[in-house]
């Protein structure tokens, strides 16, 4: 697919935007997969392409937390295991089942994350009480987050960031950082499964992947600076955004028929 200079620069922009988004809270999908559509990808190559762009924007942002001294990977062994686990289960189930019920609950919990991320006192730049043992928190965790992520998507990054501050007592900084780690497992399991298929478009993910690493390296050095006074608001911000796209998508006909009852 060859495509004008004028649209690679804007996919390279729009891998900066979404890496540095992405790096600070999750989300960078919202940014990437619409551009992507737009320039006429197909929504299996924009998935499959998405998935390599994003997954060098979180390695760069992953080893820019580690740098900082956020992320201990021996300590990360387990999650990370079950993690690609139940990415791999998620990917095998989401051919036999529908994602209906999912589709109506997400947006619902995303709305009640941010909530809870705006309010809670335990969204800091403190460590607080850890409530379960890091083996368990990879089995219950990432066996069941990496599934739902293989399986639908939206949203694993603020599964992960609450679960590490609610059942960890990671601090909102650390949390971010330990999130980036496991949402790279979740999408190498899935970027293995597009590339068998060979839906991915290489100059295009490569071309946004350059403005990912840029972006990526941006959006965690301002978080490591900032902390939760950035992380929190952009996480918030992020979690409504995702909530209302998702809700969007699955009852537009029936908003904008609201909408001209309304007007009418």
């Amino acid at each position: 697919m060859e495509l004008e200079l004028s649209t690679l620069i804007l996919l390279f922009l729009t891998g900066l935007f979404a890496g540095g988004i992405d790096a600070i809270a999750g989300g960078g999908g919202l940014v990437s997969v619409p551009i992507l559509l737009s320039v006429g990808i197909s929504p299996a190559q924009t998935l499959a392409t998405n998935k390599l762009q994003s997954s060098i924007g979180t390695s760069i942002a992953c080893y820019s937390y580690w740098r900082h001294g956020l992320i201990k990977f021996s300590a990360l062994k387990v999650p990370i295991i079950f993690t690609i686990i139940g990415s791999a289960l998620g990917s095998i189930a989401i051919q036999f089942l529908e994602g209906q019920t999912l589709e109506a609950l997400i947006p619902i919990l995303l709305i009640c994350f941010a909530v809870y991320f705006y309010f809670s006192p335990r969204i800091s730049d403190e460590d607080s009480h850890q409530r379960l043992t890091m083996s368990t928190f990879g089995f219950l965790i990432g066996t069941t987050v990496g599934f739902y992520d293989g399986f639908f998507g939206p949203g694993t990054g603020s599964f992960f960031a609450i679960a590490f501050v609610s059942l960890l007592g990671f601090n909102m900084t650390k949390a971010t950082a330990n999130t980036k780690v496991l949402n790279l497992c979740s999408n190498l399991g899935a970027l293995s499964m597009f590339l068998i298929g060979g839906h991915v478009l290489w100059a295009i993910g490569l071309t946004m992947a350059a403005g990912q690493i840029i972006g990526a390296k941006i959006g965690s050095g301002l978080a490591v600076k900032n902390g939760s006074k950035l992380i929190k608001p952009v996480l918030v911000t992020v979690s409504i955004a995702m909530s209302t796209k998702l809700i969007w998508e699955q009852y537009h006909s029936e908003i904008m028929q609201f909408i001209h009852n309304i007007i009418a």
